[in-house]
């Protein structure tokens, strides 16, 4: 950068654009990004606020400012990597036209996609393991509320006559199984995977549509189960 002596202390030329200072928005995405990674890598446990800061290249107490605890700062970056709302206003609206493909879709296309951050389920089994009260915030924003609409859609569904009538709630969390195993086995294991996420969520939800579907709900085969 061009500088100018004057009184043997150089100055900033004219012109010369002043060094960028991030505003507290941008600190405060880059210490949830920072967080979250060496969440994921150590656990929630085994990651200091002292370390956080470092990462960040500022000091905890400029860190504690921003994030006055761990925990709050455990709750930012949920809020920041998860659209739940978004994505369940979707699935209810699909859940209204008594679409069922959409709504097993709209779910399963959440947890399996292209180029998915494995951060999330790596801080869900850290906190888990570590028997930390924030797995319970994890399972209730990510895990949960699916589990309860899929519930409801299911024993909906069986009262209509288009589902058989099994226990909802197992059902629910069997779908939800198949997608948090799948995740396991690419995101966390690195199993090569041999199909798209697009045709992998497709099978999946065929799969699963089959055991519900009463016979007379089948119809004729979608395209969807032709395919798979």
């Amino acid at each position: 950068m061009p500088t100018v002596k004057t009184a043997g202390r150089p100055t900033r030329s004219r012109g010369a654009a002043p060094p960028h200072r991030p505003s507290g928005q941008e600190r405060q995405a880059g210490i949830i990004t920072a967080a979250a990674a060496l969440f994921a890598t150590n656990g929630f446990k085994g990651t200091t606020t002292k370390e956080i800061a470092k990462s960040v290249g500022i000091s905890e107490a400029l860190l504690f400012k921003h994030f006055p605890t761990k925990r709050a700062l455990y709750a930012a970056i949920l809020k920041e990597k998860v659209s739940i709302p978004e994505l369940l206003a979707s699935v209810e609206e699909a859940a209204k036209k008594r679409d069922d493909r959409q709504v097993f879709t709209l779910i399963a296309s959440h947890r399996i996609r292209r180029s998915a951050d494995p951060t999330l389920l790596r801080l869900l089994l850290f906190s888990a393991l570590e028997g930390h009260e924030i797995s319970a915030m994890f399972f209730r924003t990510q895990h949960r509320i699916f589990y309860d609409f899929l519930a409801g859609y299911i024993t909906q569904r069986a009262k209509e006559g288009a589902f058989r009538h099994v226990d909802p709630m197992l059902a629910a969390r069997a779908f939800t199984g198949m997608l948090a195993h799948h995740r396991l086995l690419h995101e966390i294991f690195g199993v090569p995977a041999h199909r798209s996420p697009e045709d992998s969520v497709a099978a999946y939800v065929t799969l699963f549509l089959d055991g519900l579907l009463t016979a007379r709900a089948e119809g004729p085969p979608s395209t969807a189960r032709r395919q798979s």
